[in-house]
């Protein structure tokens, strides 16, 4: 295995396949699965699942009772166990199965020349336009069964589950068509057996209206069940006398839509993603419920028997399956991107309202700076009086300048307020910071050109200093701007800095989120067009503490060319925090989502002249700076936060909510694993 391979970085292959059914004859579709399966096979898959008795066909009524057709099917098995003998994929195949005194609706399963098993379904739909009872008997009381079918003998019954014994964590199990329809579905117990790929065969007709349903059935599973579904329907080729198919075919993982196909095709159709098995490992490790309710059905979920199988996948670079979003706390989707703003901002608005009420507090004391931060928190803020009945005046923003203070940014942060109508004042903190740097001896004071942590500091210190002294006098609240990227940064001065506040708004918002949520405001009028006007001088400004004086002519400070492209810190947060995944599975998806500056979607409204590409090795680097700031030294700044409401489901990092670590941390196993196991190029 290497870095580049998906096998090797938790991934499986998976795919939905619906075939051209040939009625009533076995050995027509045999060659058909068989080809299907070759191309899975070329396109390195580890499962393919296919539609109910794909075999056979679906809608051939009495002719399920008729010996020819089961003989036919058992020739047709037996070709395919031969036949798969050099192919990697676990083939689900439907088929109508003589197994006692009755036929039974199953899934075969078949890989590398094994018949591993064959799952009966158990739900056989008896109203409307089905009558299945007619021709075939329930699994249920199956389990245990043992089958032997074309001279293999094979376990037989709805209790089974097959693992990939060199793949950790790939676990499927097989369920059919109106199994999924019910109150329990079987593959909810399988998941509660260790199941994380959940496959249906299914033969659903079409009407209108019906594929919605049945993919609100299969998202809901797989979000309920903390694992892949893969839904495979039958469609061209099957019968029409009094019905009709579409051969829809999805993936999902988690609730999320993987891929689907088109629908009413005219041919052979295959529906191909990558499974993530360490991002379902890792959410039902944390949802402790899943396992509680594993343990109050711990007799169903016993019971299930496992067949070993071993894929042997490829060890090189297949490439990924697999969307992958640049900013995954920002959707590349408009309409998903313009409700998540609506809720973010919204989310803001309601924890600073609550915060007012329950305090008494009529006035907002906030610092402005003319950057994202403060821009935002301003704008949160003027709804927040809005929507209290109190006036704009109420909110006291204050520019703060100090020795690297821009005219530009100040510039900017005193247009927003005016065009708010907030009271706006001003402090120039230079006289305070000189005296402080003089008493503490600092070369400055005496004229030395030492830009040092010092004196940073000391200006950012001041500033909340000040802030907290005005809210005492003006019976005001302190209103945080520092957002969760500097937090998970440590970019921030601790205690009596920007790290401080009496509630902060933008603690849990994400600072490529920030610029979108400015954009929306301005985008969707929330105020004035003036206001619009401001907002987007504003989001043309690099990020910059400005605290290090320039010449004219020099580059300003820049935060992201010291803590790394808040694009690719976000990136390496999100992953951090909401799936624990490792640094080099990190740098792996970081990779496929930064490789290529034209591959993939933007974010609506993303300026085409800040799009960039990075490297491998550019990544390993900014992840490293990431891995030593997050866990190295900047938690104890997190440990001492002020509240603020959880805005992303990506993860916050408040001490009492999402993230809870020591203080006196170290990044040595994370920093040992990146170098370990990511290449430099």
């Amino acid at each position: 295995m290497n870095f580049r391979s998906i096998y090797h970085q938790g991934f499986a292959r998976v795919a939905a396949g619906t075939t051209r059914c040939a009625l009533a004859d076995p050995a027509t579709n045999a060659a058909s699965l068989l080809g299907m399966a070759q191309t899975c096979h070329d396109r390195a898959v580890a499962l393919v699942v296919f539609p109910e008795l794909s075999l056979s066909g679906y809608a051939i009524d009495d002719l399920l009772l008729q010996d020819p057709l089961l003989d036919a099917v058992e020739r047709a098995l037996d070709e395919i166990v031969a036949r798969s003998a050099e192919l990697m994929p676990l083939m689900l195949i439907g088929a109508p199965v003589r197994f006692g005194a009755r036929i039974y609706n199953t899934a075969v399963a078949i890989q590398r020349g094994r018949l591993l098993g064959i799952v009966p379904k158990i739900h056989l739909p008896n109203y409307r336009e089905f009558y299945e009872r007619r021709q075939l008997a329930s699994g249920d009381g199956t389990a245990g069964g043992e089958i032997i079918i074309g001279g293999h003998r094979a376990p037989f019954g709805p209790d089974l589950l097959f693992a990939a014994e060199d793949l950790p964590g790939l676990v499927v199990h097989a369920e059919i068509c109106e199994d999924i329809w019910i109150p329990v579905p079987p593959s909810s117990q399988a998941a509660l057996a260790g199941a994380t790929v959940l496959a249906n065969l299914s033969a659903s007709n079409i009407t209108i209206g019906k594929a919605d349903t049945r993919r609100l059935l299969c998202q809901s599973q797989s979000a309920r069940c903390l694992a892949a579904y893969l839904y495979a329907a039958a469609g061209t080729g099957e019968s029409t006398t009094d019905l009709a198919w579409d051969g829809q075919a999805s993936i999902f993982e988690s609730g999320a839509v993987l891929a689907e196909t088109g629908r009413f095709p005219e041919a052979d159709q295959l529906c191909v993603a990558d499974v993530d098995l360490d991002l379902l490992r890792q959410e039902r490790a944390r949802m402790g419920t899943f396992d509680d309710n594993r343990r109050l059905n711990a007799a169903s979920a016993a019971g299930f028997r496992r067949v070993g199988f071993r894929l042997a996948p490829p060890s090189g670079d297949v490439g990924l399956e697999r969307a992958v979003e640049r900013f995954p706390f920002v959707p590349a989707d408009p309409a998903r991107l313009a409700q998540d703003c609506y809720e973010a901002y919204n989310i803001q608005v309601a924890g600073l309202v609550q915060r007012l009420r329950a305090t008494g507090t009529k006035r907002v004391v906030i610092g402005v700076s003319g950057g994202l931060d403060s821009t935002h928190a301003l704008i949160v803020a003027a709804r927040t009086v809005d929507l209290l009945g109190l006036p704009r005046a109420n909110i006291l923003a204050y520019s703060l300048p100090g020795f690297a203070t821009s005219d530009h940014t100040r510039g900017n942060a005193q247009r927003l307020a005016q065009a708010l109508g907030v009271t706006l004042g001003e402090i120039d903190i230079r006289p305070a910071a000189t005296k402080m740097l003089e008493d503490l001896g600092h070369p400055f004071a005496g004229g030395a050109p030492q830009y040092d942590i010092t004196f940073e500091n000391v200006q950012a210190g001041l500033r909340t200093d000040y802030l907290f002294r005005l809210a005492n006098h003006q019976g005001g609240l302190v209103l945080g701007t520092g957002d969760l990227s500097e937090l998970a940064l440590g970019w921030c001065t601790y205690g009596v800095g920007d790290q401080m506040s009496h509630y902060n708004v933008n603690s849990g918002v994400p600072k490529t989120l920030i610029q979108h949520l400015i954009r929306w405001v301005g985008s969707t009028q929330q105020f004035t067009p003036e206001v619009s006007t401001v907002l987007d001088a504003i989001l043309d400004t690099e990020i910059s503490p400005e605290l290090v004086p320039v010449q004219a002519g020099e580059t300003p400070q820049s935060t992201e060319a010291t803590v790394g492209p808040y694009e690719l810190q976000d990136f390496n947060l999100f992953y951090t925090l909401r799936f624990g995944f490792r640094p080099s599975k990190i740098a792996f998806l970081a990779s496929h989502a930064w490789g290529d500056v034209g591959r993939g979607a933007w974010p609506p409204g993303f300026p085409a002249d800040r799009r960039r590409a990075y490297e491998l090795a550019q990544i390993k680097g900014w992840l490293r700076v990431f891995v030593q700031r997050f866990f190295g030294f900047s938690q104890f700044k997190r440990s001492a936060m002020p509240n603020g409401p959880k805005v992303s489901a990506g993860g916050s990092l408040s001490p009492r909510g999402d993230w809870r670590a020591p203080s006196d941390g170290n990044a040595r196993i994370w920093l040992d694993e990146l170098e370990r196991e990511v290449p430099d190029a």
